[in-house]
């Protein structure tokens, strides 16, 4: 039975789901954004949002908290000066999961963690750059006349020594 069987296990001993947690939520940390199975995803969501919670606040106390779950320096450092002050104002879910479909070798099903306020492509800022791309394009009656002109330069400069003799 499963009274108060609360978080998943993920087949592995504490020590190895610790460490596995851990070396996930750095990867989130400093990628903002991680491929993974569904259920690691649903696990790590737990691990790292109270983590992220507590870098709001940046005093030491709260740093030694977090360097205790993270395990690394740099992550830590990424964490309160980076995404901290980015979600300040958001009272919680600061991960998204995105489903991609199944893995080909197990059937595993697949998905993409990542946090929230680093999404350009939902935050809008993708489709800005895409009209960019469109306006440089050239037509292809400018890349006609362009090359029209310079064949009829070099035929000039050709034809002018020519004449000299």
């Amino acid at each position: 039975m499963r009274h108060s069987r609360v978080i998943n296990h993920l087949g592995r001993t504490s020590s190895h789901r610790e460490s596995m947690l851990s070396n996930m939520a750095v990867s989130l940390i400093m990628h903002k954004k991680i491929n993974t199975t569904v259920a690691k995803a649903k696990a790590l969501r737990t691990y790292v949002e109270p983590i992220i919670t507590k870098s709001k606040e940046d005093s030491t106390h709260s740093r030694r908290v977090v360097f205790s779950f993270l395990k690394d320096k740099k992550a830590v450092a990424e964490l309160f000066r980076e995404i901290s002050p980015k979600v300040a104002e958001r009272k919680g879910g600061y991960t998204r999961i995105l489903k991609t479909g199944n893995r080909i070798g197990d059937n595993a099903e697949m998905c993409i963690l990542e946090l929230v306020d680093y999404n350009e492509a939902m935050m809008g800022k993708g489709e800005a750059a895409k009209a960019k791309t469109a306006r440089k394009r050239r037509s292809s009656g400018k890349k006609k006349t362009e090359t029209a002109e310079a064949a009829v330069e070099t035929t000039t400069v050709e034809k002018a020594p020519e004449e000299e003799k």
